[in-house]
């Protein structure tokens, strides 16, 4: 794909001085970023489907609720509070408008000539960071990359490692750095939610259009 005028700095900066090729076939959800790394092939996926399935608001019900009650607590109490906590949720509803949804990361690092095997990692792009969630190690590189049913349960058959917040924290930081070597960097966090939204909103111009054709044919 190439950069246009209508695309974000991030996005264009991102696509003109990244290593890694774009991979983005109209009609589709799914992106992918693929590089070679030395002997390693690295390709990163991610799905416009984030975005249309975040709820900025999803987390606020009970923060709403327990408001609410000191609200009327401090009514009954004579101290009146509404007005504050009217404030307080303004100003959080201005923020939730800013903040993008947290994008999922499938990360798969192979290294073909030396081995069959592969690490697939699961991370999240949020806030202009790489958020690692699990690690795990294929003997077999396919059941990192298919994704067939088949595929599928084979993997839930392997030992998964424990999840990766729960490693020891020196060890957290070595597999950050592992990646950030392999260009997956807070470069990468900007560029994965602003390209989302971008896709998002072509492929949805996309879809009237072919609506649109069909229903006037």
């Amino acid at each position: 794909m190439k950069a246009s005028e209508q695309e974000p700095a991030s996005v264009k900066d991102f696509i003109d001085n990244s290593p890694f090729e774009l991979i983005d076939t109209a009609g589709q959800e799914v992106v992918k970023l693929v590089r070679e790394f030395g002997d390693e092939k690295i390709t990163i996926s991610f799905s416009i489907a984030d975005i249309n399935n975040f709820d900025p608001y999803s987390d606020e019900s009970a923060l709403e609720d327990d408001a609410l009650g000191d609200d009327l607590q401090a009514a009954e109490s004579g101290k009146g509070r509404s007005q504050d906590v009217e404030a307080d949720a303004d100003e959080a509803g201005e923020l939730d408008e800013e903040t993008p949804a947290p994008i999922s990361l499938s990360i798969i690092i192979e290294k073909p000539a030396k081995n069959g095997g592969a690490l697939s990692i699961d991370a999240t792009a949020q806030d202009g960071n790489i958020v690692v969630d699990n690690l795990f190690y294929y003997a077999d590189a396919k059941l990192a990359r298919l994704d067939s049913p088949e595929a599928a349960q084979q993997r839930a058959d392997v030992y998964p490692g424990p999840p990766f917040g729960s490693l020891d924290e020196d060890l957290q930081v070595l597999i950050e750095r592992y990646l950030e070597e392999r260009g997956i960097t807070q470069a990468l966090a900007v560029f994965v939610p602003d390209y989302v939204d971008l896709k998002e909103q072509n492929e949805y111009l996309r879809w009237l259009g072919n609506v649109k054709g069909f229903i006037d044919a």
